[in-house]
């Protein structure tokens, strides 16, 4: 999966300020990963992708003497974490999930809601997980499947042959890179959000950071008429009931580092 690493970090920094106020979903998310918690780690917590801090207030009242790290690639999200949402002994990192800036075995606990889905290679992810745990250690995330937003790609596809959706890998595609993780628990989650009109979920997906950052999206504005068309595809999908549907595909995984990794 091609992805721009400096579009990423721009557009959430970009987006620190008004994710808050539609990243409803998001928090639902987190929320559901919170209850996979283990009753205690030893050792120190990572927060990857922390974004704007939504987490970090839970995890320090579910593990109030852990040093908690939290790090994201968005230099803007650190920034809003650490003002909107501070937290004792907590440290705060700019870095990149697939070239972690920590010690080997250096984590007890990963915690990561909606993050890792924007890395561009699954098996460098991995890798770096496995390397920055402890043995003994367990990763919790929480991330997209392909089938994510499937509406809006079917509708661009209907348009033109340019890559307008974020793409993500497939849970066998992930697991596929485990390298010495082994997976405890796998869950998968449908999520459905309706919309009165289109450009309410467009306008969610900019406040969010979330619209398209691969490489190979098309340069410049879309033109009228482009966007008539597109309008005009995603209405076929409005439900009987009335609202068009924007469909999530969520995973949530626990992976644990064995003793002898």
């Amino acid at each position: 999966m091609q992805r721009d690493k400096r579009k990423v970090a721009q557009a959430f920094s970009r987006a620190a300020q008004s994710y808050d106020s539609v990243a409803q979903l998001q928090r639902d998310i987190a929320d559901r990963l919170m209850g996979w918690l283990p009753e205690r780690v030893d050792g120190c917590l990572l927060d990857l992708g922390c974004g704007t801090g939504y987490a970090a207030p839970s995890l320090r009242e579910h593990y109030p003497d852990a040093p908690l790290l939290h790090l994201d690639l968005a230099h803007g999200m650190l920034a809003f974490a650490r003002e909107q949402r501070p937290v004792s002994a907590a440290h705060y990192l700019c870095g990149d999930a697939e070239q972690l800036p920590l010690a080997d075995a250096s984590v007890a606990l990963i915690w990561s809601s909606l993050a890792v889905q924007w890395c561009e290679r699954p098996d460098r992810l991995l890798a770096e997980l496995a390397r920055v745990l402890k043995p003994g250690g367990r990763c919790l995330l929480a991330t997209l499947g392909p089938d994510t937003l499937h509406e809006l790609k079917r509708a661009w596809a209907a348009v033109d042959d340019d890559v307008h959706v974020n793409g993500f890998v497939s849970l066998d595609q992930l697991l596929a890179h485990n390298r010495g993780l082994r997976p405890v628990r796998t869950e998968v989650e449908h999520r459905v959000l309706y919309y009165d009109r289109l450009q309410q979920l467009m306008h969610e997906l900019k406040a969010l950071g979330a619209h398209n950052v691969n490489s190979r999206r098309e340069q410049g504005l879309s033109s009228r008429q482009r966007l008539i068309r597109l309008l005009d595809a995603y209405e076929q999908q409005r439900l009987p009931e009335g609202a068009l549907p924007a469909t999530y595909e969520v995973y949530y995984l626990e992976l644990f580092k064995e003793p002898s990794a």
